[in-house]
């Protein structure tokens, strides 16, 4: 069974920096995209990141670019998701994803979820 599993969540303030992690077990992941979604309270789902298989190519939502990088380590079955400069309105559950197909997760429709992790960035 696929198990995506997030931690490095927490509260932090306006300006610092965090990183998730994702493990990941019961798939090839190494042969999949991986993706990071949020949705903050009131809001929402919304995407974040996204890497293909091997982490040649990478995506991201306007919102964050210049301040998070997703990246992977195929060997370890984990992607990552570094943030910077975080700002309150960053606040949000963060959700892992894993699909064959990039694609899938600009359109939110990724197979394969995390169950989340906290992020609160205070102002």
């Amino acid at each position: 069974q696929a198990q995506l599993v997030e931690s490095g969540g927490g509260l932090v303030q306006a300006g610092g920096s965090l990183r998730l992690s994702c493990a990941a077990s019961g798939r090839t992941f190494s042969t999949y995209a991986m993706g990071w979604f949020r949705q903050a309270p009131g809001k929402e789902r919304e995407f974040v990141a996204a890497t293909t298989w091997n982490g040649g190519n990478t995506y991201y939502a306007d919102s964050v670019k210049g301040r998070f990088t997703i990246s992977r380590d195929n060997a370890k079955n984990t992607v990552y998701l570094q943030m910077n400069s975080l700002k309150p309105e960053d606040t949000a559950v963060y959700y892992c994803a894993a699909d064959h197909f990039v694609a899938t997760m600009q359109a939110q429709t990724p197979a394969y979820w995390g169950q989340g992790t906290q992020v609160t960035v205070s102002s």
